[in-house]
C-alpha cells in the first residue's frame, strides 16, 4: 500500500497507521516520523508551497527508491502546504515492513529524500520579517550517505 498526500489540513497519525497496516496481517513493524513546525528564534509561522502533481511524482520515485532497497509492505507520507504556525504538524512518513530494521532505514530515506529534494519551498516569518529558507548544509551531508 501507498499513500503519498500533500494537503492543507491536520493529519490523524492514528488513523494513517490503520489505514496503513489494514492491507495486510503479516506487518511486523511500523515506523513513523511526525514532523512540526519549530516556535525557534522568533518564528511566527512557516508557509509552504510546492508545484502539484511534480511533487507527488517526486515523491512516488523516492518511495520506489526506498522499495528496491528495503522490503516494505507499504509507505504513507503526508505533508503540509499553506500557512502554518508553531507547534504544528508539517509532514508524516509511515512505513510498515515485516521486520523492524527495513522499517527504520526506509524511514529515515524517505525523511532524508524529503528535507533534500522534494519539490517544496518555505517561507518563514519571524516577527513580521519574511524570507524564503535554503536548503541546509548538514541536511545534504546527512542525505549523501544513501547514495
Amino acid at each position: 500500500m501507498r499513500t503519498i498526500r500533500i494537503e492543507r489540513h491536520a493529519f490523524d497519525v492514528n488513523a494513517e497507521i490503520a489505514a496503513l497496516t489494514k492491507a495486510t496481517n503479516n506487518v511486523g513493524a511500523v515506523v513513523t516520523f511526525t514532523g512540526h513546525v519549530r516556535g525557534d528564534d522568533d518564528l511566527t509561522s512557516l508557509t509552504l508551497e510546492h508545484y502539484p502533481g511534480m511533487t507527488e511524482r517526486e515523491i512516488a520515485r523516492c518511495i520506489d527508491e526506498a522499495e528496491k532497497r528495503w522490503a516494505l509492505l507499504g509507505a504513507t507520507i503526508v505533508h503540509r502546504i499553506g500557512k502554518l504556525v508553531p507547534g504544528d504538524p508539517i509532514v508524516l512518513v509511515a512505513v510498515a515492513s515485516t521486520h523492524r530494521k527495513d522499517a527504520f532505514s526506509a524511514a529515515e530515506f524517505l525523511m532524508d529524500y524529503l528535507k533534500t529534494r522534494a519539490p517544496f519551498w518555505k517561507e518563514e516569518d519571524r516577527s513580521g520579517k519574511k524570507s524564503w529558507i535554503e536548503g541546509r548544509t548538514s541536511d545534504a551531508e546527512r542525505a549523501k550517505r544513501w547514495e
